[in-house]
């Protein structure tokens, strides 16, 4: 088991640290679903990991988004910039993800609970094309993981205890 932690902020990152958490996850200034939240710049995310890692913590960035064609090329060369800095990044945008295994092979994908993944034929898939981990649906009932989790086993499961706007469908966290 893994206790994982959201960052918002510096102040929240090392407190997730001191209060022992696993790993970290944090989103950049762009790129994030959590767009108008105050975020990282990229300097903030290199000395913080570099704290993280320091201190036998992982740190996950979100790039949770539908990534739209004219941000392509920014995507990718922020991939290819964060790539040894963090230890895996949480994916929606499937494009983004064959990008990612087939010119970043060592980056872990873990796939965001925005891709809405809600049984075994997705955990399946998504472990197919190179996802370490999966982010479960929040909608689905302890039994329903149950059943996912023991159907495929060659994934990793996470499953979301909390959320800020998210309380009803995955993906869809404006509407809920």
């Amino acid at each position: 088991m893994e206790i994982l932690a959201p960052a918002g902020s510096k102040e929240s990152f090392v407190s997730a640290i001191n209060a022992g958490a696993d790993s970290i996850y944090l989103g950049l200034k762009d790129f994030n679903a959590r767009k108008n939240a105050e975020n990282f710049s990229f300097y903030d995310l290199e000395v913080l990991a570099n704290y993280a890692h320091f201190k036998n913590t992982k740190v996950y960035l979100a790039i949770n988004i539908l990534i739209k064609h004219s941000e392509i090329n920014d995507v990718v060369a922020l991939i290819a910039k964060i790539q040894n800095i963090v230890d895996a990044v949480i994916i929606q945008d499937l494009g983004l993800a064959k990008i990612i295994a087939e010119y970043f092979p060592n980056l872990r994908m873990h796939a965001s609970t925005q891709l809405a993944c809600h049984n075994s034929l997705g955990a399946q898939f998504l472990a197919e094309i190179g996802f370490k981990r999966v982010v479960l649906a929040r909608e689905l009932t302890f039994s329903e993981i149950k059943s996912i989790t023991k159907a495929c086993k060659n994934i990793e499961y996470e499953i979301f205890v909390h959320g800020a706007l998210c309380f009803s469908l995955s993906g869809m966290c404006l509407f809920s």
